[in-house]
C-alpha cells in the first residue's frame, strides 16, 4: 500500500498545471522529433536540454522524458508512411509497417503502432513501480558472458528471418558483423577493416546511416523499379468508423506481438547500455518464431509492427530503472539524462528514492501521465500521418531522398557518411533484387558492436575456456536455448531432405 501511495502521490504532482504542461508539450514535441529521420531521442533530448533551464529541476526531468516517450511513439511515423526508420529503435517496424502501409494499410499499422506502445509503456511502468529495487539487483548480475548469451539468442531468433533460405541468412548475418567490425578495436584500440585507407572509415558505420540508406533509399530505388514511377496511392480516407474497425482489427491480431515485446522488451531495457535497439529486434524475432503464420512476416502482419512498438516503448521505461536505483544509463537517450541530474545537483543510485522521494515518485507517476497523453496525441494525429501517403509518388520520392540524406547529416553532420548511405541504399537494391534477406545484416550492424567485446570480455575472464557461457546460472541456460534454435532450421533441413529421399523409390 506504501507504493501506491506514493505513486498516487506522484501521479498528482505530475498533473500540476506546471508538471502537466511539460508533459503534453513533451510529447508533442518528441512526437515530431522521432518521426523526423535521423533525429530520435537521444538528439532531441540533448538539443532541449539547455531549455529546461528555465524550470524547476522536477518539471525538467518529467519534460525530457516526455520527449523520450513521445520520440519512442514517433519513430514509427516515417517507418510506416515513408519507409525510413525515424530512429535506430523503429527499424523492426519498417519490416512489417512499411508492407501494410503499400497494401493501403497505413491506417491499420498507425493504430497497431500506438496500441502496442501504449500497453508495452504500461506494462513497463506497472514493473517498474512494484519491481525496481529487485530488477536492478538482477541486472547488476549480468556480466559479459551474460550479456554475450542474450546477443547470441537475439541472433538466433533472426535466423528464420530469412526464410526457408538459410545460407543467404547466414550470408547477410556475417555481412552485417563485417560492416559492424570496422573502425577502432574496442578492446585493443587498434584500426580494423579501414577500406582503401579512407579517415572516415575509422569511426565505423554508424547504424542510423546504414538504415537510412537500406530502408530510406533502398526502398524508393526498389519501388521506382518494380513500378516504373507509376505509383498509385490506395490509402482510404480516415473516418472515426475506421479508426474503430483498426482498432478492433489492431488488438485481435497485434496482441501477441504485444504482449512479448512489452516484457522482453522491459527486460532487455533493464540492462545497462543493452536499451531499446537490441529490444525491439529481439522481440520482433521472437514473435516470429512463436506464430501460428511466420510467413506472414515481412508482408504486412500486425503482430510484426506489434512486437517492436512495444519493445521499444517498454525498453525506455526499462532503461530508467539502472539509472535511476544504480545511476548506470540504460541507454543513450538515459545517458543524457543522467547528465541533466547530475547538473541539476540529484544524484542518482539507491539513496534517490530516500534522499529525493517526491521527484522520484513525481517522475514515476508522469511516466503514467506521459504514456496516456501520448496515445492519445499520437491517434489525433493519424489522418495527418495518412495524408501524407496521398501525396504522388513524383512527389513522395524526391521527399523521401531529401528527408534520407538531411536525416543522415543531421545524425553524423560528415558528408563522408552521406555518400556511404547513398553507397548502401544501392547496394541494398541489388541485394534485394538478388532475393537476400536485409533484416539479419541490420540486426548484425547493431548487436555486433555489443556482443563482440563482451566475447572476449569473457574469454579474458575464463583464460580461454569457452565453458564460461555454460557453466554460470544465467549464461548457461540462455546459451543453451540459443544454440538449439540456431540449429533448429539445419535439423528441418535434413529432416525435409531425408523425407523426399523416402520418397522417391515410391514415385
Amino acid at each position: 500500500m506504501d507504493v501506491l501511495t506514493l505513486l498516487a502521490d506522484g501521479m498528482l504532482l505530475s498533473l500540476q498545471p506546471l508538471n502537466l504542461a511539460m508533459i503534453l508539450i513533451g510529447v508533442t514535441v518528441g512526437l515530431f522529433i522521432g518521426a523526423m529521420p535521423g533525429l530520435g531521442s537521444v538528439n532531441g533530448v540533448a538539443i532541449l536540454l539547455p531549455v529546461t533551464f528555465l524550470v524547476p529541476p522536477g518539471s525538467a526531468i518529467i519534460f525530457l522524458a516526455a520527449i523520450y516517450y513521445g520520440a519512442m511513439y514517433g519513430g514509427a511515423v516515417s517507418s510506416i508512411t515513408l519507409g525510413i526508420p525515424g530512429a535506430s529503435t523503429a527499424v523492426a517496424t519498417t519490416f512489417d509497417g512499411r508492407p501494410l502501409a503499400r497494401q493501403g494499410r497505413a491506417s491499420l499499422a498507425l493504430v497497431t503502432a500506438a496500441l502496442a506502445s501504449f500497453v508495452g509503456g504500461s506494462v513497463a511502468n506497472i514493473l517498474f513501480t512494484l519491481f525496481a529495487p529487485v530488477l536492478a539487483s538482477v541486472a547488476l548480475s549480468f556480466g559479459p558472458p551474460e550479456v554475450f548469451a542474450l546477443m547470441l539468442l537475439a541472433f538466433a531468433t533472426f535466423v528464420g528471418l530469412g526464410g526457408d533460405d538459410i545460407p543467404k541468412t547466414i550470408f547477410s548475418i556475417c555481412f552485417g558483423l563485417v560492416l559492424g567490425a570496422i573502425g577502432f578495436d574496442q578492446i585493443s584500440g587498434a584500426p580494423r577493416l579501414v577500406l582503401f585507407d579512407y579517415n572516415g572509415f575509422l569511426q565505423g558505420i554508424g547504424f542510423l546511416v546504414l538504415a537510412i540508406g537500406v530502408y530510406g533509399i533502398g526502398e524508393m530505388l526498389w519501388t521506382i523499379e518494380q513500378t516504373r514511377g507509376d505509383v498509385e496511392s490506395n490509402t482510404p480516407k480516415m473516418s472515426i468508423k475506421g479508426m474503430a474497425v483498426d482498432t478492433k482489427e489492431a488488438a485481435k491480431r497485434g496482441w501477441r506481438g504485444t504482449m512479448i515485446g512489452s516484457f522482453l522488451g522491459f527486460f532487455v531495457g533493464v540492462l545497462p547500455a543493452a536499451g531499446a535497439t537490441p529490444g525491439s529486434l529481439m522481440s520482433y524475432g521472437v514473435t516470429k518464431m512463436l506464430s501460428r503464420k511466420p510467413d506472414e512476416f515481412g508482408k504486412g502482419a500486425p503482430d510484426g509492427v506489434a512486437a517492436p512498438e512495444a519493445a521499444n516503448n517498454s525498453a525506455s521505461t526499462g532503461s530508467m530503472l539502472p539509472m535511476l536505483t544504480l545511476g548506470i544509463p540504460g541507454s543513450p537517450t538515459t545517458a543524457i539524462l543522467l547528465g541533466g541530474m547530475v547538473i541539476w545537483g540529484l544524484v542518482p543510485g539507491p539513496r534517490l528514492f530516500v534522499d529525493e522521494q517526491e521527484f522520484v515518485w513525481g517522475l514515476i507517476g508522469s511516466f503514467y501521465i506521459s504514456n496516456a497523453a501520448a496515445l492519445l496525441i499520437n491517434l489525433a494525429f493519424i489522418p495527418v500521418f495518412i495524408w501524407m501517403l496521398r501525396m504522388p509518388f513524383t512527389i513522395l520520392a524526391p521527399m523521401i531522398f531529401v528527408l534520407s540524406i538531411a536525416g543522415g547529416y543531421a545524425a553524423t553532420r560528415d558528408m563522408f557518411d552521406i555518400w556511404l548511405m547513398v553507397v548502401f541504399g544501392i547496394g541494398a537494391f541489388f541485394l534485394r533484387k538478388f532475393d537476400y534477406p536485409l533484416a539479419p545484416a541490420v540486426l548484425a550492424i547493431v548487436l555486433g558492436p555489443i556482443a563482440e567485446p563482451t566475447l572476449r570480455q569473457s574469454l579474458l575472464l575464463s583464460s580461454g575456456d569457452p565453458s564460461i557461457f555454460f557453466t554460470r546460472p544465467i549464461a548457461g541456460p540462455i546459451t543453451i536455448v540459443a544454440l538449439v534454435l540456431i540449429f533448429l532450421p539445419a535439423v528441418k533441413l535434413l529432416r525435409r531432405g531425408l523425407g523426399r529421399r523416402r520418397k522417391r523409390p515410391a514415385q
